[in-house]
């Protein structure tokens, strides 16, 4: 049987570049500690992104949880959307947060801003408000923005699928008081494990850079901060995947257009994205007419060594863990119903078209 094809498969550089970013951490004796790779990459990032400040941290958890410190939401409630990674509750949940949880757009799967200012609303004590673009689909951040505006409240982004994303012409990065990208070894661009904090203004960089390294400068304690650096070593597999990434984007983008075509006739439908924005084709989401049609075909697909993901199933507000139950009928629905195929750069074409005949 030939190799399993997963969702995704993680990019590597070529091994030549690699090595000769580690020659440069031996040659330095510097592996941690805001490393001039670390530094070299944070630089890049941010003229590639066109972001006005950028942090680079261990992983995108812990990005979102120094950004939920960084705006003074720890502790309070904070409203989210249910239909996203886990990793989005576990950082609110971690800084005690209470997470108020608001149902979805059913067209886009993001964040309903007519929900959120029902919310808002309904309770004057909500201190923010957590969006995900998800799959890479652009929050409706022009109404978010103009409601938290009118309450006088942050918006921190979760942009964790939104890498290289523009809307009208602006990075997805820029928008909101701050918006985190995960950077795992499963996303379009990664470090292997890693985070990305983008924000607006040199103090909040200087708040998340204290935070992220304990909260203290030489002698100096000034918060209670956590270990959220970057090692070199993850920093240097960045810095060589960095100029691949429009070549990648290409590739994602032919399989992305294979799936269109051959499912061009079939019963199904994509989240709806915003007409002025443009893809990173890291996503290949399906919303079927059933959770029994979502069962089959993975069963299909499974006879032939071929694993989607159901993603994001099931919906965050129903986790066992959760001392308030909240009633989201739209994302608990959706994620039911969803099931995101394999896309990466190097999936055959007899690949995808056997993924569309287990989906007949």
């Amino acid at each position: 049987m030939d190799s399993p094809i997963f969702v995704t498969r993680a990019l590597l550089p070529a091994k030549d570049l690699f090595i000769r970013y580690v020659d440069q951490i031996f040659a330095s004796d510097q592996l941690t500690n805001n490393g001039p790779l670390v530094v070299k990459l944070e630089t890049e990032l941010q003229a590639l992104l066109s972001a006005k400040h950028l942090a680079l941290c261990a992983n995108g958890t812990l990005s979102l949880m120094l950004a939920i410190k960084a705006l003074g939401l720890s502790g309070k409630k904070v409203i989210v959307t249910p239909f996203t990674y886990v990793a989005t509750l576990t950082a609110l949940l971690w800084e005690k947060c209470q997470p108020i949880f608001v149902d979805i757009d059913p067209n886009t799967l993001c964040l309903s801003p007519k929900l959120v200012a029902e919310a808002l609303e309904k309770d004057p004590t909500i201190a923010g408000i957590l969006p995900v673009h998800v799959y890479g689909v652009a929050c409706d951040v022009q109404a978010l923005n103009a409601i938290a505006k009118e309450h006088g409240i942050p918006i921190l982004y979760d942009a964790s699928h939104a890498f290289g994303i523009d809307l009208a012409n602006e990075s997805l990065l820029n928008f909101g008081d701050i918006a985190v990208c995960s950077l795992h070894a499963t996303k379009v661009f990664h470090t292997v494990e890693g985070g990305m904090i983008v924000c607006h203004d040199p103090e909040t960089l200087r708040k998340i850079q204290l935070l992220r390294a304990f909260g203290h400068i030489n002698d100096n304690y000034l918060d209670i901060g956590i270990n959220a650096k970057l090692s070199e070593f993850h920093a240097a597999m960045g810095l060589s995947l960095l100029q691949s990434i429009s070549q990648f984007t290409k590739e994602r983008e032919k399989v992305f257009n294979s799936y269109n075509s051959l499912l061009a006739t079939k019963n199904y439908r994509r989240p709806q994205m915003h007409p002025n924005q443009t893809q990173n084709f890291a996503y290949y989401p399906l919303i079927f007419p059933s959770e029994e049609d979502v069962l089959t075909a993975m069963a299909k697909m499974a006879a032939h060594n071929i694993y989607p993901r159901r993603y994001f199933y099931p919906a965050c507000n129903t986790m066992p863990y959760l001392e308030v139950k909240t009633s989201c009928p739209v994302a608990e629905d959706i994620s039911k119903r969803i099931l995101y195929l394999p896309i990466f750069p190097s999936l055959p074409q007899d690949k995808i078209a056997t993924i569309v005949q287990c989906l007949a």
